[in-house]
């Protein structure tokens, strides 16, 4: 009997692996000869890099780049243990150098928050040899556009003096021309696979000022300043678009309108997160001739059907009739939604009442035991005696 797993992690608590590993630890108390294959998985998100490392043996490069304010911080990204068209990938979550966590509450401005980091993070991938790469576009504190990540690669962001503009939001209002004569000379042989969640065009009432804005520190008066110069900087970055739609695409605005940059610029497509994971540790073939599907999350609910880990890992088992359990560390307002959507059975971990620093800290061992449970329910649909 092959039992595939494949969940996210639990944040704050497990990476993917040690969720998966916990899981597989309960099963074997009941199913001790079954065949078990561990699919890390992510959604785009926080934890994607560790995800889709360990599930293709992969490893993680570290390295300091610029912070959202400038100041230097540590970051990362991953690189795969399995090629793509014969060429490896690199998978990198903008958060990871461009972060809202990267930025204490009282100092979040995103007029001056920048994206330099990211593109730092993109070009140690394309001096290493990589020539595709999946970027996670979420938890960012910046809103100009990738245009911190385009300096970062080479590109010429000037205004009418023939100076660079200064980094941010705000500066965009400033530029003039984009010249790419400088650019990392491996951009154009590199494709960019974007995981993106949200459908938030780049400007107007529900862009990337006036939706993520706020959370990013902008006050009202500064969303309407950050609209209008996303606006003018998508005016001037026109000669560079494939497509005069693109200001417009649903998911330009994600990440402060590094979706529209990545398309316009560097010509990367943009996907679900989940999807794109999947793609990449190939669950696809894992799941095939498999008897059972394990999935799950810090909490499931009503949310959980909409581009979250367990409803891809879900939809991907239905592909090949493969029923699917999941295990979450707790199951929010309207959780059996992903029930409707065809999942057997859905499961929380916690046994009772309890601080949530204990919480986190119990939830291998509550995992394992809750795994070891659910096996033992599997077990007793064999035929039972009866008295």
């Amino acid at each position: 009997m092959k039992i595939v797993i494949a969940p996210d992690s639990f944040k704050e608590s497990l990476s993917a692996m040690e969720v998966a590993e916990a899981i597989e630890q309960g099963f074997k108390q009941v199913f001790p000869d079954a065949e078990y294959r561990k699919v890390p998985m992510a959604d785009g998100g926080e934890g994607t890099v560790q995800a889709m490392v360990d599930a293709t043996d992969g490893k993680i490069i570290h390295l300091n780049v610029q912070g959202p304010l400038g100041n230097i911080v540590p970051a990362f990204y991953g690189i795969l243990g399995v090629a793509h068209n014969g060429h490896k990938t690199a998978v990198i979550e903008m958060a990871a150098a461009s972060g809202l966590h990267l930025v204490a509450r009282n100092q979040r401005n995103p007029l001056i928050t920048c994206s330099y980091g990211t593109g730092e993070l993109i070009k140690d991938a394309l001096n290493r040899g990589i020539r595709h790469i999946i970027i996670g576009l979420g938890g960012s504190a910046t809103n100009d556009a990738g245009a911190g990540m385009l300096k970062a690669l080479g590109f010429s962001l000037l205004n009418h003096q023939g100076e660079a503009i200064d980094h941010g939001g705000a500066g965009l209002i400033d530029l003039a021309t984009i010249e790419d004569s400088q650019c990392h000379p491996h951009l154009k042989d590199c494709q960019f696979d974007i995981a993106c969640d949200v459908d938030n065009p780049l400007c107007g009432p529900m862009g990337a000022s006036a939706i993520f804005g706020p959370q990013k520190g902008a006050t009202a008066e500064m969303v309407t300043q950050l609209d209008a110069a996303l606006n003018h900087f998508a005016t001037i970055a026109r000669p560079h678009w494939n497509d005069h739609q693109i200001n417009n695409m649903s998911g330009a605005g994600a990440a402060g309108g590094m979706g529209f940059a990545l398309v316009a610029f560097l010509k990367g497509k943009l996907s679900p997160g989940v999807a794109l994971v999947a793609n990449a540790v190939e669950l696809a073939d894992a799941c095939k001739g498999a008897a059972l599907v394990i999935t799950g999350e810090g909490r499931i609910d009503g949310q959980t059907i909409f581009g979250k880990t367990p409803m891809g890992v879900l939809q991907t088992a239905q592909q090949y009739h493969v029923p699917v359990i999941g295990i979450a560390g707790s199951l929010g307002d309207n959780a059996n939604a992903i029930i409707n959507q065809g999942m057997t059975a859905i499961f929380a971990i916690i046994p009772g009442v309890a601080p949530l620093e204990q919480v986190l800290a119990d939830a291998a061992i509550n995992l394992t035991n809750t795994s070891a449970n659910v096996a033992a329910l599997i077990n007793l649909s064999l035929p039972l005696k009866t008295q």
